[in-house]
């Protein structure tokens, strides 16, 4: 099962040292095939194991939300480690430099790191493995089918890659081994750790604050799932699209920094009670379509630019560029959520304040940046910037595909023609006020003042 995930990236004579096993995006201790798979190779050499995460000062736009929540979950990564007797490094500078001098000072045996489709990763990885003095493997631990086992090439639909995970789906959906106690000591001891230290070190933006709604770490990423399991996910095909419905797993932040395997939710659902039209809806969304974005990323480099957009996308954005935009704002007006949309504004402050927004409302709000930018370049970029500043699951595949997907029709087929957005999708208002109550959610984001005299009175209870 382990093979499947990984991919040999280096054949180097074996260090005499431990194996390392560098951890980056999957940032847990269970259910992690890249930790799994170190082990593995240690406990054949007898050597011993270590973990190192170097953490990189301003990742892609992140702050203080992003950082604070990930090393507390590494805190707690540490702890489960511990309790196993592997050490936990956790290294402050330039990923490829700090993993690097690491792996030379302790003569690694082996180097085993994880998967990860963007670019910036994939240039970390390249870097370490061109100098490393050891054989080096990148493990696919982000998904249920390791996304090059899925597919060998870019999927135009969803409709394309999934067969191809069906197919394979059930080889996979089996309960994952369990990471040993280490037999084998490591020299010297256990290193000190201090993550305050580090937060304050690499001066995260403190503009974004954290959040409240949720807790760091694997532990409460399990909780978070039980509670969905048991109570949201049985109504989940009927309200999965009502920001009102409360029926969304909230696991994106678990997700998107690895403090819970997509297998485990994978598991937990398929073996849950709720209705099979529930169940199979979210395994919809966990697999088929959050690969489908892993794929995108992995084999367009220009995920993040309209030159990543389908051919026919952006010949009718070409088409339109010069078309009357009724609206323009800034990125500042965007970010302060001063537009005239009260929904996009009530879905900008939900982002700001809680780290998060519905599915539905990103697509909306991708959208409509779209409909008041200037160009497509400038609208994804602004889409981005906003993202990655305030979402917990920012700087993902899932967003840059999403952003895509909204802006340049990626993953979708061309529509009625209109202005500005051509043959992209569109998505309006009144479209949104026939899907769910518009003032309920307006008015829980941004108070009852802000609902529109309209929808008041569309939504006023009867009288006696």
């Amino acid at each position: 099962m382990l093979e499947s995930h990984a991919r040999r990236l280096k054949d180097a004579p074996h260090g005499p040292g431990p194996v390392v096993y560098w951890m980056h995006r999957d940032q847990r201790a269970r259910d992690n095939f890249g930790l799994l798979y170190a082990q593995r190779l240690a406990l054949t050499a007898k050597r011993p194991l270590a973990v190192v995460f170097a953490l990189s000062p301003g990742f892609l736009g992140a702050g203080l939300r992003q950082y604070a929540f990930m090393l507390k979950g590494l805190a707690e990564a540490e702890a489960i480690l511990a309790s196993l007797r592997i050490p936990f490094f956790l290294l402050c500078g330039q990923p490829p430099a700090e993993v690097l001098a690491f792996i030379r000072q302790h003569r690694a045996m082996a180097l085993v790191t994880d998967f990860d489709p963007l670019r910036l990763k994939r240039a970390w990885v390249a870097a370490v493995t061109a100098d490393a003095p050891c054989p080096v493997a990148s493990v696919d631990s982000r998904n249920v089918v390791p996304c090059l086992v899925a597919s060998d090439r870019k999927e135009y639909m969803a409709r394309t890659i999934r067969p191809k995970i069906q197919r394979l789906l059930p080889g996979f959906l089996v309960e994952p081994p369990a990471l040993l106690d280490h037999p084998v000591p490591w020299p010297g001891g256990h290193p000190e750790n201090d993550f305050a230290a580090a937060l304050a070190r690499i001066q995260a933006d403190p503009t974004v604050a954290e959040v409240s709604w949720c807790r760091p770490g694997e532990s409460a990423a399990r909780e978070m799932l039980d509670t969905f399991a048991a109570e949201r996910l049985p109504r989940y095909a009927a309200g999965r699209n009502d920001p009102n419905a409360q029926a969304t797993s909230n696991l994106s932040p678990y997700l998107h920094f690895g403090q819970i395997s997509p297998l485990r939710v994978a598991l937990a659902v398929a073996g849950s009670a709720a209705p099979l039209d529930c169940r199979e809806a979210f395994l919809e969304e966990l697999i088929v379509r959050r690969e489908l974005a892993e794929n995108f990323c992995w084999f367009n480099p220009d995920y993040d630019t309209p030159d990543g957009f389908p051919d026919w996308a952006r010949r009718t954005l070409e088409k339109h560029a010069a078309d009357r935009r009724e609206y323009l704002y800034s990125l500042a007006e965007l970010d302060a959520g001063r537009t005239h949309d009260p929904l996009w504004n009530a879905a900008q402050a939900e982002m700001v304040v809680t780290g998060t927004m519905h599915g539905y409302l990103r697509m909306y709000w991708a959208k409509k940046i779209l409909e008041w930018s200037e160009s497509p370049e400038a609208a994804q970029s602004a889409a981005i910037a906003l993202n990655d500043r305030y979402q917990l699951d920012g700087r993902d595949v899932n967003g840059y595909t999403g952003i895509a997907w909204s802006m340049g029709g990626v993953h979708d087929r061309p529509w009625a023609e209109r202005p500005i957005f051509g043959l992209v999708r569109y998505m309006s208002f009144g479209g949104a006020k026939s899907k769910f109550d518009l003032a309920a959610y307006i008015a829980r984001q941004l108070g009852p003042g802000a609902v529109p005299p309209a929808l008041r009175r569309r939504t006023r209870a009867p009288e006696a």
